[in-house]
């Protein structure tokens, strides 16, 4: 078992909490995992990218070579191409279609939306939508996380219980409001791979 995933979006939608989550869910199965992230500016609104890589045996690199990532997880969709040189032959691209548009010339969304349909394996959701409609727009991140989590050979289970872990000193109410995120994402997924 090996998966690299890139996690991509800008400061302040919750990429370290995605690949936290995905971290601990790694322990609990004990699995060998590396992680590197590069963040942009430390306001709101620069890019953010985190490389993650999780195996049943020792990885030597934190870093995903160009062309052998399994999945790009994107909670913003202009960062979804700008990582696409890294996405293998049958990768996935697991990504928001609400834009934050952050520069003067951020691309046409209809268009940037049919660049991603072009691609064989791409899982495209309004996880702002998603998380509003359960009255929590901080969780669109764990609705990314759960729509990304079929796509990783980890039990459900054990993100939930990394979510749990993760948010617990934030109370009960947070927790359980990112596993509903969570498993909204998860379920649209699974009924539109």
């Amino acid at each position: 078992m090996k998966t690299d995933i890139i996690i991509a979006g800008v400061g302040g939608q919750g990429i370290l909490s995605i690949a936290a989550v995905i971290g601990t869910a790694s322990l609990q199965q004990n699995l060998f995992f590396k992680q590197s992230e590069v963040h942009g500016m430390s306001q709101r609104g620069g890019a953010v990218e985190s490389h993650f890589r999780v195996s049943d045996k020792p990885i030597a690199s934190d870093l995903i070579p160009q062309g052998k990532a399994d999945i790009i997880i994107s909670v913003e969709p202009m960062e979804s191409l700008r990582y696409l040189p890294f996405l293998a032959k049958d990768g996935w691209v697991i990504t928001n279609t609400r834009p934050f548009i952050n520069i003067d010339n951020y691309p046409e969304l209809t268009e940037l939306l049919k660049t991603l349909q072009l691609l064989p394996h791409h899982i495209a959701l309004d996880a702002d939508t998603i998380a509003e409609e359960i009255k929590s727009s901080k969780s669109s991140n764990m609705v990314m996380m759960g729509a990304a989590s079929p796509f990783i050979d980890i039990p459900a289970e054990n993100f939930e219980n990394a979510i749990t872990e993760i948010f617990k000193n934030k109370g009960a109410d947070v927790v359980d409001i990112n596993i509903k995120a969570f498993r909204m994402g998860r379920d649209f997924a699974l009924q539109n791979r």
